[in-house]
């Protein structure tokens, strides 16, 4: 089984917990797609479900497929989303933002009474770290935001290239008109210190650690699909 069919594997465990009339979150990423695509399957044979997507690429791929769409501002409450994850560990804690959409994916995610995320194994951790923490900034002094984020990190132990994220031969831009520093802290001991100290930073915008978000993840591995519950 190669990685797309594990991700397939994960989006099929994912759309059984998805009920006729639901109010759902839709992510973004290549495992999400794969989610938006069997999800298409369904409402052309009869599901009513109504999605929010949490990035215009999402949104194209739906409006493309079928897949009925409304903005948070129609639904700002949803039953349910479901996402890919860049990391996930034992607690659900995850690191995402790799496809540059995690301001909304955040915003989306904490709109919803639950959210289910899926992966592949190759996404489960021991500890967040290991792939870069994509940090949402303002183009506006993110010179001295960069400076700011540095030195949080040194006060937690963490150092690493802070890499401004390109895209061609300019600047990545994400759909909220902001950039991304890509953070190679390595091991993020401490997650919910390093979160709370970058959202004290006024030129961060928002970051890629998702905690006390997720309610289950859905793994794929060459067996087929797990369920991963948060360790208490």
């Amino acid at each position: 089984m190669d990685i797309r069919q594990m991700k397939i594997k994960a989006a099929e465990a994912a759309l059984s917990h998805v009920e006729d009339g639901m109010r759902l979150g839709i992510g973004t990423g290549s495992t999400a797609e794969e989610f938006v695509r069997l999800l298409a399957e369904r409402v052309a044979g009869g599901l009513k479900v109504e999605g929010v997507p949490t990035s215009e690429r999402t949104a194209r791929l739906c409006v493309e497929l079928g897949v009925p769409l409304k903005s948070l501002d129609e639904l700002p409450e949803l039953d349910l989303t479901i996402d890919g994850a860049d990391e996930v560990d034992g607690r659900l804690r995850l690191i995402k933002g790799g496809g540059g959409a995690l301001l909304r994916e955040k915003i989306v995610a904490a709109a919803s009474q639950r959210m289910i995320v899926i992966a592949d194994e190759s996404k489960v951790v021991d500890m967040l770290g290991s792939f870069p923490l994509p940090i949402e900034i303002n183009p506006y002094g993110q010179v001295s935001t960069r400076l700011a984020v540095e030195k949080v990190a040194a006060t937690l132990g963490l150092s690493g290239e802070l890499r401004l994220r390109s895209s061609g031969d300019g600047v990545f831009t994400t759909d909220g008109g902001h950039h991304i520093l890509d953070a190679s802290f390595g091991r993020i001991p401490d997650a919910e210190a390093l979160a709370e100290a970058l959202n004290s930073i006024p030129g961060v915008v928002e970051h890629g650690l998702f905690i006390n978000l997720a309610t289950l993840a859905i793994i794929a591995g060459p067996a087929g699909a797990r369920v991963l519950e948060a360790k208490t």
